[in-house]
C-alpha cells in the first residue's frame, strides 16, 4: 500500500508538472501569434508600398506635360506641388520597405517554428500525462482514455513526431527492447514465453492491458508491467497478420 500511494503521489506531482508546461506554452502561443498577425499585417502595407514606389518609377518617362503630372498625383493622392522626386526619395523608400519585409519574413518563421515546437511540447505532455494517470489508476475512464489517445495522435496541422527513443518511425512499430504494456500497439510483435507473435488488437480494462494476437492468443497483464518487443520475424511458422 505504501508503494502505491507513493506512486499515486509521484504521479499527481508529474501531472501537475506537465498541466503547467501546458499552461505557459499556451500563454507563450498567444503572444506568439499576436506578433506573427502583426507582422503579416507590417508586411502587407510595406508591399502596398513598394508597389505604389515602383508604379511610380515605370510612369517617370509619361512627366511630358502639366496635364499627365497632375494626373499622377491626383492617383496616388499627392498634392502636385508636394510630389516628391522619383528618382530619389520614392526609390530609397521602396529600398527600405524591401529591407523591412525581408526581416519580417525571417521573424514570421521564426515564430512559425517557435509555435510548432510548442504544439509539440504541449501535445507530449498531455498524452504522457494521460498514460502515468491510466497507469497507476489516476484515469479510469477508458472511452475517455482512448477518445483523448486519438484525437491527439492524428490531429491535422500538427506534425507530432513519436518518441525517438521507442518508436521506429518507418514502420510504426515499437523498436526492439523491454516497453511498457500500455504503450504496445496494434503491429508489434512481442516474445512471450519464447513464442513471437504479432499483435492484432490492444484493449485497457481498469489497470490491465489484454493484447489479442494473431492467431486468436491473447495475454492479460498489469498496464505497468514490461513486455519485450522484437523485431518482425523471417522465420517459418510465426503468426503474422496477412496483408
Amino acid at each position: 500500500m505504501a508503494e502505491l500511494e507513493k506512486g499515486h503521489q509521484e504521479a499527481a506531482k508529474q501531472i501537475n508538472s506537465w498541466r503547467r508546461l501546458a499552461k505557459q506554452n499556451i500563454a507563450e502561443r498567444g503572444k506568439d501569434i499576436s506578433e506573427l498577425e502583426a507582422a503579416l499585417q507590417r508586411i502587407a502595407e510595406q508591399s502596398a508600398i513598394v508597389a505604389a514606389a515602383e508604379k511610380l518609377v515605370r510612369c517617370k518617362g509619361r512627366y511630358h506635360s502639366e496635364l499627365n503630372y497632375r494626373a499622377l498625383a491626383k492617383l496616388f493622392g499627392v498634392v502636385t506641388p508636394d510630389l516628391p522626386p522619383l528618382e530619389h526619395e520614392n526609390v530609397h523608400y521602396a529600398d527600405a520597405a524591401e529591407v523591412e519585409i525581408t526581416a519580417l519574413r525571417q521573424r514570421i518563421q521564426e515564430l512559425e517554428a517557435k509555435l510548432e515546437t510548442a504544439d509539440k511540447l504541449q501535445d507530449s505532455a498531455f498524452r504522457d500525462g494521460l498514460k502515468a494517470g491510466f497507469s497507476y489508476g489516476q484515469t479510469d475512464d477508458q472511452s475517455g482514455f482512448a477518445q483523448c489517445m486519438s484525437a491527439y495522435s492524428t490531429r491535422a496541422g500538427i506534425g507530432v513526431k513519436q518518441q525517438e527513443d521507442s518508436v521506429d518511425s518507418d514502420v510504426g512499430r515499437n523498436q526492439p527492447g523491454m516497453v511498457v504494456a500500455v504503450h504496445i500497439g496494434a503491429g508489434d510483435f512481442v516474445k512471450v514465453k519464447g513464442q513471437v507473435f504479432e499483435v492484432e488488437e490492444t484493449d485497457f480494462d481498469d489497470h490491465d492491458v489484454t493484447l489479442w494476437f494473431v492467431g486468436g492468443n491473447t495475454l492479460k497483464c498489469a498496464a505497468g508491467c514490461q513486455v519485450e518487443v522484437v523485431s518482425a520475424p523471417v522465420a517459418a511458422g510465426i503468426k503474422v497478420k496477412e496483408s
